[in-house]
């Protein structure tokens, strides 16, 4: 299979499977309990005319087929709808939100990327006292989950030490990246030990077959033996391992983002299902959904690229 036609059947799965995934979203969303209705009010007593106006106003008086219809409809032309909690668009409040969230994503992932591989190699490659210690630190830190690490670092660095902001998210890029620097650490930590080991694993493994022992015994210098055969050989597990990084990244920074008050969309989702706000629920569910089936989908591109052993398509290994 071409490398053209198997990327095309990927993005067409993509579509059926995102579709797919709306409706889940919408569904699971409209038979949550509680009403948007309610949340309006604020407890106020109110006219079944009052009340009528609200449902017709949000449509929450149509049925499930014609809501979830008029919802996609609006979603393809990039129209998310009204937020119930902050009375404007949602699309709105998400170009306000989401470049905050990605910043705090890309910053934890580029110190996953540099910290594991980093970790990894040297454990693989160095064995010893050096390998014991990272198998050590890697375990502590897989055993940290990350509003445990929010807390430990906040009180640390922030309240006790004050080298860096309890919270917020900092006015231009500089400040961005001053106020996000613990909250991504908390981020990336438990992803860093992961990490680490699957690296360490995969070259390990890599340098106990045939084809590493004849180029030692041609003479190759270690350091070529480890990059060329060793950590390209290894590449494909870890870039699998990507795919799942950035998912967890995704779903872990709701708690991250609570913690430090960064106000991205990881806050937003709890705020908004705190107080019914299906619409800028329903938004950011389908955003987050999106930006996992695309990293995956980039992740699938890359891997033969990266080694020719796998195949395009539906089988395992190239004959």
């Amino acid at each position: 299979m071409s490398f053209l036609r198997f990327a095309l059947r990927r993005l067409s799965e993509m579509a059926a499977t995102l579709f797919g995934a709306s409706f889940v979203i919408f569904g699971a969303v409209y038979l949550a309990p509680g009403n948007p209705a309610s949340f309006l009010l604020a407890g106020r007593s109110a006219s079944p005319e009052a009340l009528r106006a609200i449902n017709a106003q949000y449509h929450l008086d149509e049925p499930f087929a014609v809501q979830y219809l008029r919802w996609l409809g609006q979603v393809v032309q990039g129209d998310f709808g009204r937020s119930i909690t902050y009375r404007t668009d949602v699309s709105r409040l998400l170009a306000d939100r989401l470049p905050s969230t990605l910043l705090l994503i890309s910053m934890a992932f580029v110190l996953v990327l540099a910290a594991g591989l980093l970790l990894g190699w040297i454990g693989a490659v160095r064995g010893g006292a050096a390998d014991s210690t990272i198998l050590f630190t890697t375990t502590f830190a897989i055993g940290t989950p990350s509003f445990v690490a929010a807390v430990l670092l906040q009180g640390l660095f922030a309240v006790k030490l004050h080298w860096f902001p309890t919270g917020g998210t900092g006015e231009g890029l500089g400040g961005m990246l001053w106020h996000l620097t613990l909250p991504a650490v908390a981020l990336a930590l438990y992803l860093i030990g992961m990490l680490a080991r699957v690296t360490r694993a995969a070259m390990l493994e890599v340098l106990g077959q045939e084809h590493v022992t004849v180029a030692r015994s041609r003479g190759v210098a270690e350091h070529l033996v480890v990059r060329r055969h060793v950590l390209r050989n290894a590449l494909g597990t870890v870039l699998t391992t990507g795919g799942l990084i950035v998912s967890t990244l995704l779903v872990t920074t709701v708690l991250v983002e609570s913690a430090f008050s960064v106000g991205g969309i990881g806050q937003l989702l709890e705020l908004s299902t705190t107080t019914k706000d299906f619409p800028t629920v329903q938004a950011i569910s389908l955003i987050m959904v999106a930006l996992f089936m695309t990293v995956n989908l980039f992740v699938d591109l890359l891997h033969p690229l990266v080694d020719p052993r796998v195949a395009l398509g539906p089988r395992k290994q190239a004959a």
